[in-house]
């Protein structure tokens, strides 16, 4: 088999959504078992990084699979639900880890993966992806390869998949994330208040503007030498905004609404195609972000800024409206724009 296609989040000819939900699985209780029995930093890398694949897996295949067998009436309120649960778990781990150590932290994360192991077992395939792969087997054609992507017919549909991936992942998420403690440290905040903070918290792209807009500017404040007394509380403020505002928007939206808008028949490669560039642009981010933030932590946090503004018009000027629409109705409209 193909490596993209061991990979593919939803490949539709090769591995079913529960299939892929049980490889998935896998992936997260290898890595917690890693992390959980590490004595060395090699086994705690490979934990990362196979809890790394299986969130990169779930990111996609979770809202697909609850949009193909949701009705379109409560389609929205279950996966705003469903997704919702990401920041839940991130404030939970934020505010248990402030108090326990990390194998302990890791005994705990690894729970769900075993709940979700005994659950698949009554979990059904996605009638959808049935019907198709009956249609597929008459008709002996699929459109699902990488290509076929970028035909006129498509193109509208992964300009709005792959630019909200960018606007996700650009505006700074990794770095908030991954360098907490030195943004608080070096503004001046404890970061065991910050992170019991920022679980409290834990909508949307112009509320991070904000946050980032703030974190910047207390900077700033500091680079001038004036009203240095309030520069770490708005840092503090800045860090709140932005990493509320994310986990009820930008962490949801991006992912629900690229599984509502791709069709069926392409699912499979552009799913492919937007979690690569999802989870490259994380990269970037996480990768930069020490190089940038010892260069200016001003300007770091204004192109952040900038970057979440940039996401603000990406939405209001192509993304559409898909509330109350059943997916075949979304599909056939996006489609229809590039005929």
């Amino acid at each position: 088999m193909h490596v993209l296609q061991i990979y593919n989040p939803s490949s539709l000819e090769y591995m079913n959504n529960i299939k892929t939900l049980w490889v998935l699985d896998i992936f997260y209780i290898v890595g917690w078992l890693a992390i959980i029995f590490a004595e060395g930093a090699w086994l705690l890398d490979l934990g990362r990084l196979s809890l790394g694949i299986g969130f990169g897996l779930t990111c996609y295949v979770g809202p697909v699979y609850l949009a193909e067998i949701t009705p379109k009436n409560v389609r929205g309120l279950l996966m705003s639900i469903s997704q919702s649960m990401t920041g839940y778990g991130a404030s939970f781990t934020f505010l248990v880890g402030s108090f326990v150590t990390w194998r302990s932290l890791a005994i705990i994360g690894c729970i769900p993966s075993l709940l979700l192991l005994l659950a698949l077992f009554f979990i059904p395939e996605s009638p959808r992806w049935l019907d198709y792969i009956e249609n597929q087997r008459l008709q002996q054609n699929s459109d699902d390869n990488v290509l076929n992507l970028f035909r006129r017919k498509y193109l509208h549909i992964v300009i709005i998949g792959v630019g909200l991936m960018v606007v996700q992942t650009s505006d700074g998420l990794c770095g908030f994330l991954f360098y907490m403690s030195e943004i608080f440290d070096s503004a001046g905040i404890s970061s065991t208040l910050g992170f019991i903070l920022v679980a409290v918290v834990q909508a949307s792209a112009t509320g991070q503007c904000l946050g980032c807009f703030l974190t910047g500017l207390s900077y700033f404040l500091q680079d001038v030498d004036w009203w240095k007394e309030a520069s770490p509380i708005l840092a503090l403020i800045g860090v709140l905004v932005y990493m509320g505002s994310y986990a009820f928007g930008m962490a949801q939206i991006p992912w629900i609404v690229v599984s509502e808008i791709l069709p069926i028949n392409v699912k499979g490669s552009a799913g492919t195609l937007c979690n690569l560039v999802n989870w490259f642009c994380s990269w970037v981010v996480s990768y930069t972000f020490n190089y940038s933030f010892s260069w200016s932590p001003t300007g770091t946090f204004f192109i952040y800024a900038g970057m979440c503004g940039f996401g603000v018009a990406f939405i209001a000027k192509l993304v559409p409206e898909t509330k109350g629409r059943t997916l075949e109705e979304i599909h056939a409209s996006l489609t229809h724009i590039m005929q």
